[in-house]
């Protein structure tokens, strides 16, 4: 059974070749990795031609972002299940022998597994606010992203409906889909720690972009717009979007930048009004 694993990376040379390693040496060993370079500047190419292994895949793209690197990846696997793998991040050996296990006696469409996290070369236990949730957990995630790529593996049945990531937002991608999928579909979680999430550094996108809340915001937007909500989930996402308006705007403010705080609250009234309107 062909598991398709989809790497995006953007010069991470320095741990390109953990991530590859961490895959190629699963104990489940049926699957194709797909590195998606996404128009890196440093010796990424060098390092991903040392590997001798025909499952593995390199695929080089200009630089489009972390969400179309890993659409493009999506468009190019086989296999009836996909998992996703940054490559800063690794995973211990069993993780997808034990994860497709976990799906198969469980019947979820998509799952994750518990992670430990690595800040600056330590072993650091993530925080309360960032526990996972199994199940329905699409009002849990509105205020904070509670899936992580690197944990993530889904039937590819659920690309084929159209569930991929929006190249319009340059962070927050992932947010986003997690969304939209926990609209329709319940989260397993597999309760082992078989992925290893390293972080602390400034090249990373979330500390690299300053004001994440925006895409949330843009996020939250989209659904509003484009997804059949129920008016219990409606209710939820005004409410989650009113809250990120407000903390984005102030902290815009702050910083003197006035007439960005002014077009998001233009945005929100807008937004607000007309689903006022559609209630009548």
């Amino acid at each position: 059974m062909l598991v398709s694993v989809i790497i995006p990376t953007y010069n991470r040379a320095g741990y390109i070749g953990c991530a590859v390693r961490s895959v190629l040496t699963q104990t489940f060993e049926d699957l194709e990795l797909i590195v998606v370079d996404d128009g890196s500047t440093d010796n990424t190419r060098e390092i991903l031609s040392g590997f001798d292994d025909k499952r593995l895949k390199t695929v080089y793209q200009e630089n489009k972002g972390v969400a179309a690197a890993r659409n493009l990846g999506l468009d190019l696997a086989r296999g009836l299940y996909v998992a996703f793998l940054d490559s800063d991040d690794y995973w211990l050996e069993k993780k997808l022998e034990m994860q497709l296990d976990f799906m198969h006696k469980s019947g979820f469409s998509i799952s994750q597994t518990q992670e430990a996290w690595i800040r600056k070369g330590n072993m650091v236990n993530p925080g309360t606010r960032h526990q996972k949730f199994a199940g329905w957990i699409f009002a849990r995630s509105l205020k904070l992203c509670l899936v992580s790529p690197s944990c993530v593996m889904m039937h590819s049945g659920l690309v084929q409906q159209g569930f991929v990531f929006n190249e319009s937002l340059p962070a927050c991608e992932d947010y986003d889909l997690w969304l939209r999928i926990s609209l329709s579909y319940p989260v397993g979680l597999l309760s082992r720690g078989l992925t290893v999430k390293q972080g602390g550094r400034a090249d990373q996108l979330s500390r690299s972009i300053i004001g994440l809340d925006l895409w949330r915001i843009q996020s939250l937007l989209n659904i509003l717009e484009k997804e059949k909500l129920e008016p219990g989930q409606k209710a939820l996402v005004l409410q989650a979007l009113q809250e990120k308006s407000r903390v984005y705007m102030a902290g815009c403010q702050k910083r003197g930048r006035l007439e960005e705080a002014a077009r998001v609250k233009e945005k929100l009234e807008l937004c607000l009004n007309q689903t006022s309107l559609q209630e009548r």
